[in-house]
């Protein structure tokens, strides 16, 4: 069974990354690097023509940054998954960018099979974001102090939600995947997928990460609440 290359657009202001990252994907017989761009004004119009179905976004360029482009790439309907490309861990910009809807990050010195990973699970619909890193980037949100409103704003958001939902969201704000989560609440894997779906849809989310941070703003991962 033969099955559709994922399209890729590469965007880095630096030449020789973006040929380091051609050589690096360029191998992966199910991804296509449909197109390269050199700063993030170029964004919506290589969008427009070449329909990718993920971009590679570095964050700092000269005229428009990553975290401009992926805030105006994410606000439009049937938008490419975003992958924000740095050089640190827990970059206030990469945050932000998560905020914005992007899929997740990796680091520019990244091994490139899982570059090539992150690629494929951010085309499957997965974050690409471990437990781990998703614990380091809530840890510096909560370094960086928030406000009783922005907790109060987000606790209205998740008043949305079911029960059932909403400790489906608080479990993923820990970082726990849709198997461990089915274990932990007692649910199938399907269903758990179902009330991830059922969530986004509800509190106009693109992913899981976005779930995250929003549960750490209610101030629900700290605590036993449920």
């Amino acid at each position: 069974m033969t099955t559709t290359p994922i399209r890729l657009l590469l965007v880095d202001d630096d030449p020789l990354v973006r040929a380091g990252l051609t050589f690096m994907l360029g191998g992966a017989d199910d991804i296509e690097i449909v197109g390269e761009a050199s700063d993030g004004s170029q964004v919506p119009q290589a969008i427009a023509q070449l329909k990718p179905d993920v971009v590679l976004m570095d964050i700092r360029m000269p005229v428009v940054d990553g975290l401009t482009a992926t805030e105006a790439v994410r606000a439009e309907a049937d938008a490419p998954e975003v992958v924000v490309l740095t050089t640190f861990h827990a970059d206030e910009q990469v945050l932000r960018a998560l905020r914005a809807g992007a899929a997740g990050f990796v680091l520019k010195d990244t091994p490139p099979a899982e570059i090539v990973t992150a690629v494929r699970r951010v085309a499957a619909g997965d974050p690409v974001l471990s437990p781990a890193v998703t614990q380091q980037l809530i840890s510096h949100v909560a370094g960086t102090g928030g406000t009783e409103d922005r907790k109060g704003r987000a606790r209205s958001r998740l008043d949305l939600l079911a029960e059932r939902e909403r400790e489906v969201a608080v479990a993923v704000g820990r970082g726990c995947s849709n198997a461990e989560i089915a274990a932990e609440l007692y649910l199938s894997v399907p269903t758990v997928k179902t009330h991830v779906s059922r969530i986004l849809a509800k509190l106009g989310l693109n992913n899981r990460v976005q779930i995250a941070l929003l549960a750490h703003d209610a101030g629900l991962l700290d605590s036993t609440e449920g």
